[in-house]
């Protein structure tokens, strides 16, 4: 084939093959999951978007699409700075509680925020997805609208920011005027607060200098209303202690191990084997299998487990210190919504440690918008200044908070030198800090082989800093500790949690999961050649499909041929499922091939993943020619672009073509489902 012919033949490949993927996505369903806990659509219960407006008086619109909770975060945290600033009557909504036939009837007095993350392969996120095919497909004219739009996404991914920058192009084709300028942050360099503020800079000289809007001084307005409820205790049966949601704190007669199981309700799964797979002193990585037998929840290889967090003990302490809450842990209060489109995002009453431990975001790092946002409520002027002066400066809050890995807590006692912050508002705490959304693991068994169960395989993260403070992963860190409690080892965890859950539910070690749909998915047709690249805990998902396969052969299907390619440090330290991988062989013969890349092994060369895939080239070029599909999984910042480089090179070298049009023909894969990728 001439090189001429190979160009037009990709040029085609690609537009049939996008033309796929879109009607794919079209037809495809997905589940809803924008956060930890959903409530009633704001408003009341109608889907009429444009009625619930009028109805509430609003003049400002801020529909957020977010998978792990930080879009809404950003659209709650500027509702009310709009609010505060300006007087604009806003009203935040997620996209999948309304319907939008009548959402070009809106008028041009009303403005318009679209906050919205890019998710996978440059798709919605979940609760955007009905959303973007009716402005793809069904919107007409949109001539009263005025809008602005942020995106949220990450730019080691190949569709960077996709979403925001296609509704920004939609909104403005289908006739929309732009009241402010489109915004980006990118939090694949770690900016994506700094740039969320910058372009919230932006809106807000647009709506002073073009718009007319007079600023006011910010001032703290709560759209909560909390009370101390002197009358009610711990042992009330209809407080929360951190139940899941309203059917778990008063769970009789009401079956809990029927679905649907989501975002809004999981299933509490009891954990019946946990192993550390890791023979490091300093680092440690835990198999975890969940047995969904007493439920009718359902997974299918390459899906993802949803494990619903907590907080651990010492951060939890280290919170209510700074707050001066220490006697209050246990206090019932209980919250009223000023605002009739606003929801309350957990149940009440609840008690103050229960919101903290397994309702609020306390161990991640502080951003600086929260830093500037609290400064008002400083335990003295000194403090105050301190706080605007570093919160103010972009680079020493970088230097003296961020590389110091301060969370919440940390921050605000450095800044205070040990002082409480008893002035805040516990309502202010409920508004401004993100709330906790459950971790997204993928699954490492398959459902062929393991029906009734899900194995999920983690890294531990943990971090001791030089001034003794622990900087940990939330979900990790409690499935170790329910790994050295179940198996009776002799460590000591880096931190502590209450493994007996609220009211002792998750005794015996139970957690509360949901299944999340992916279309990471090994090919229908069983004899597809299929190339998996997985290193580190990117080998999960890849581990299930090699299961998958190796039940297929049992059940007498004939297999195509599966070659993995699996790295790590070295052979003795971190080798994940090192004895399973001959049993696997075993059972598969010629039909399975692994190549292992040790990183530190040999301290004279690393090696790699990408390194062992260019040293096959043949077998690789072999399987391609034959079909294959490839399957990548693991980090998005390097590896997966390493590894797309070396499949583009020996493809060069095997067709005798450009390297660009190698390139070019890979990413025609990719919207074929010929080449896949679950990366983070």
């Amino acid at each position: 084939m001439s090189l001429d012919k190979l160009d037009l033949y990709v040029i085609v490949t690609l537009v049939v093959a996008v033309a796929a993927y879109f009607a794919k996505n079209q037809f495809l369903s997905k589940p809803q999951d924008t956060g930890f806990l959903s409530n009633d659509g704001a408003g009341g219960s109608s889907r009429n978007i444009l009625e619930t407006l009028k109805k509430n008086n609003k003049n400002t619109l801020l529909l957020f699409g977010s998978q792990t909770g930080t879009a809404e975060d950003y659209a709650n945290k500027l509702s009310r700075e709009l609010h505060s600033r300006f007087g604009l009557n806003t009203m935040v909504a997620d996209f999948a509680d309304y319907d939008f036939d009548n959402f070009g009837d809106i008028t041009d007095d009303i403005l318009v925020f679209f906050i919205v993350a890019t998710y996978g392969e440059g798709e919605p996120t979940d609760n955007a997805d009905e959303f973007h095919t009716w402005l793809t497909d069904e919107a007409d004219t949109l001539s009263t609208l005025r809008f602005t739009v942020f995106g949220l996404g990450n730019s080691t991914y190949e569709f960077y920011n996709a979403i925001g920058r296609k509704f920004d192009q939609l909104l403005e084709e289908k006739g929309g005027e732009r009241f402010a300028e489109y915004g980006e942050g990118d939090d694949g360099t770690g900016t994506l607060d700094e740039d969320f503020l910058s372009w919230k800079d932006g809106v807000f000289d647009s709506l002073k200098n073009n718009l007319n809007y007079e600023e006011k001084e910010l001032k703290y307005e709560p759209n909560v209303k909390l009370t101390e409820r002197d009358d009610l205790t711990v042992d009330d049966s209809n407080v929360s202690l951190g139940e899941p949601n309203k059917k778990y704190i008063n769970s009789q007669g009401v079956d809990l191990s029927k679905g649907p199981f989501d975002h809004t309700h999981p299933y509490l799964a009891k954990i019946t084997k946990t192993k550390e797979l890791f023979n490091s002193k300093d680092r440690n990585c835990v198999h975890v299998e969940f047995d969904i037998s007493d439920s009718n929840l359902k997974y299918s290889t390459g899906d993802h487990l949803a494990v619903w967090p907590s907080n651990s003990d010492e951060n939890i302490k280290q919170f209510l210190k700074c707050f001066g809450l220490e006697d209050k842990e246990n206090t019932v209060i209980e919250l009223k919504a000023l605002d009739s489109t606003y929801s309350i995002p957990f149940p009440s009453p609840i008690t103050y440690g229960a919101v903290i431990r397994h309702h609020l975001e306390i161990s991640g790092p502080i951003s600086r918008q929260l830093f500037l946002s609290i400064a008002g409520f400083a335990p003295n002027e000194e403090t105050k200044a301190t706080l605007t002066r570093i919160g103010n400066d972009k680079q020493e809050f970088a230097s003296t908070i961020t590389r110091r890995k301060f969370n919440i807590a940390d921050a605000l006692l450095f800044a205070s030198k040990g002082k409480a912050w008893v002035d805040v508002p516990f309502e202010f705490i409920i508004e401004n800090v993100q709330h906790l959304t459950p971790r997204y693991y993928s699954i490492s068994s398959s459902s062929l082989s393991e029906k009734q169960l899900i194995n999920i395989t983690a890294v531990v993260e943990a971090e001791v800093e030089s001034d003794g403070r622990a900087v940990t992963g939330v979900v990790t860190n409690l499935l170790k500790n329910i790994e050295i409690e179940q198996n009776n080892t002799n460590e000591t965890p880096v931190v502590h949690y209450d493994l007996n859950g609220p009211r002792n539910k998750f005794s015996k070690f139970k957690l509360p999961v949901h299944v999340r749909r992916s279309n990471f998915k090994l090919p229908k047709n069983t004899t597809t050649p299929v190339i998996l690249i997985g290193p580190g805990t990117g080998v999960a998902p890849l581990r299930g499909f090699i299961r998958e396969r190796v039940q297929q052969v049992k059940n007498g299907v004939n297999v195509g041929k599966t070659i993995l390619f699996y790295g790590c440090r070295n052979e003795h330290d971190d080798f994940l499922y090192k004895q399973e991988w001959s049993e696997y062989a075993s059972v598969l013969g010629d039909k399975f091939e692994m190549f292992n890349a040790f990183s530190r092994q040999d301290p004279s060369k690393k090696v790699y993943v990408q390194d062992k895939i260019v040293e096959n080239y043949k077998i690789v070029n072999e399987l391609l020619n034959n079909g294959a599909t490839i399957y990548v999984c693991g980090d998005a910042s390097r590896m997966a672009r390493d590894v797309q480089a070396a499949i583009a090179k020996i493809v060069a070298k095997d067709r005798d073509i450009s390297q660009e049009s190698a390139t070019e023909l890979v990413k025609s894969w990719k919207v074929q489902n010929r080449y896949q990728e679950d990366v983070w």
